[in-house]
């Protein structure tokens, strides 16, 4: 306690000194373990593979399938190898019978290969579900004709099988607008039936009665088919008037 008539203390430059020998001991003592605290190394980041942005218009829609495919390509050959089956056909001669079977054989494959060839690579498109059927009519429209021009199937069988087939091709383009009718497993197996029947009769050799049978086989699911395609079309009619009232 400072007594009165003493001069006073300097208590400023006591704790000015005090402070600065404080700081003169830390800075030789070296900073305290406690705040001497180890930091963790930073983490890599790897970054993400970046993924290609989706050409404009691609986003959200199907693969488009080219009209121009292996598919096609066989259909549009069965189309043009008709001329060459009737003029084989035309010609006397085993041996240009013969060929005309190896054409006709020829062509029928085809049909099965580019059917086979469009399911397993994904080819479908609606040229060949319209083309496909139109080059197998061709074909065996023009083996029946040939053959009843020639005086070896009646033209009655003929006429029946023909009729149908061009009431169902004239039926698929009249429902068009409304959808396409793909061919049914009914009208894959009387294709074939058809064609095995056209190559009995086109053999030089062979006994009426298989003929006959085979034909008949054929003629009857070829009538079964067409009524089948009348009520595919029907329904596909209905079915795309409800929906556009919805």
């Amino acid at each position: 306690m400072t007594e009165r008539g003493e001069p006073p203390v300097e208590v400023a430059g006591t704790v000015e000194a005090t402070v600065e020998a404080t700081v003169e001991a830390t800075a030789e003592i070296g900073p305290s373990p406690a705040a001497a605290v180890p930091v963790a190394p930073p983490v890599p980041v790897t970054p993400e593979p970046l993924t290609p942005a989706p050409a404009a218009g691609e986003e959200g829609t199907a693969r488009r399938v080219s009209t121009w495919n292996i598919a096609n390509a066989l259909t549009i050959a069965r189309l043009a190898i008709v001329p060459v089956f009737v003029v084989f056909l035309f010609a006397e001669g085993e041996a240009w019978r013969l060929a005309a079977l190896g054409v006709f054989l020829l062509a029928s494959v085809t049909d099965q290969l580019d059917g086979w060839l469009a399911r397993k690579y994904a080819l479908i498109t609606d040229f060949g579900k319209i083309a496909d059927p139109i080059a197998d009519k061709a074909l065996i429209g023009a083996a029946l004709l040939c053959l009843s021009y020639l005086g070896e199937l009646a033209w009655w069988v003929t006429l029946v099988i023909i009729a149908r087939e061009a009431g169902v091709t004239l039926l698929r383009f009249l429902v068009i607008r409304h959808g396409v009718i793909p061919a049914s497993y009914g009208g894959k197996v009387k294709t074939v039936l058809q064609i095995v029947a056209i190559a009995l009769y086109i053999v030089p050799v062979m006994p009426d009665l298989a003929r006959w049978a085979a034909m008949g086989l054929a003629l009857v699911v070829t009538v079964g088919t067409g009524a089948d395609y009348v009520v595919r079309a029907v329904r596909l009619r209905q079915v795309a008037k409800r929906a556009r009232t919805v």
